[in-house]
């Protein structure tokens, strides 16, 4: 018995320590669902996956009995309860959705916490590892990447002076930006023309550029720029 509790204790030991690794590289990155969550997503998944493993010890059996056990249900719940956690840490904000990383991240941890519990350490550890490789290399590779950057932008004017389509076309365009969805509002008692759009460029300092471009502009009574994050 004692030897089984060195074994538990071995394998807890180990959630704690693969789920913390992962959670830190999220706290790291200011993610909400950091370096406790993690850690205990991890725990959780191991010491559901002892009570099946163990069960045997808990589960007081005559000889003439007969149960058929099945350890992967146990796993199955646990995947579908860490989907209620995941969603948890999604947000979306108009066309902007965040926390898709984060939640990959509690679904791999759960996934690892199993293994650990099952005492699979060597996949346990490569997963672990890998984890870590894709969190942290990846997100290197991804901010060298020459990808498509987006942004909503509104900028409204007095109805008296509103720039036409084409010159504001013009000046994305000479900022090195593309619009889309373009769309045409009238508000405060009809006395502000705004502009609503999704811009993009492959040139996420761009952004800067043309928020200081319009901020001198005479003619523009307020705009918003958002660009929108993963």
């Amino acid at each position: 018995m004692a030897d089984e509790h060195m074994i538990m204790a071995g394998r807890l030991l180990a959630a704690v320590l693969a789920g913390g690794l992962i959670g830190l590289e999220r706290s790291f990155r200011g993610r909400p669902a950091g370096f406790r969550t993690h850690t205990l997503v991890c725990l959780a998944s191991t010491v559901l996956m002892l009570i099946t493993v163990y069960e045997w010890q808990w589960i007081q059996l005559h000889a003439a009995d007969s149960i058929r056990m099945d350890p992967t249900r146990m796993a199955q719940g646990i995947m579908t309860g860490i989907g209620f956690l995941g969603a948890g840490v999604i947000f979306k904000e108009g066309i902007t959705v965040r926390g898709l990383t984060t939640a990959a991240s509690i679904w791999i941890t759960a996934a690892i916490g199993i293994l650990i519990g099952i005492g699979f350490y060597f996949p346990a550890t490569a997963t672990t590892a890998l984890a870590l490789f894709v969190l942290s290399i990846f997100r290197w590779i991804e901010s060298r990447m020459r990808t498509q950057n987006y942004a909503r932008l509104s900028i409204a004017f007095d109805r008296g002076g509103v720039l036409d389509e084409p010159a504001l076309r013009a000046e994305l365009a000479q900022h090195g930006f593309d619009a889309a969805h373009l769309s045409y509002r009238v508000g405060e008692s009809g006395n502000v023309f705004e502009y609503r759009m999704m811009i993009q460029t492959t040139r996420p300092e761009n952004f800067g550029t043309l928020a200081a471009s319009l901020a001198t502009n005479r003619l523009v009574k307020q705009f918003r720029l958002a660009p929108t994050g993963d």
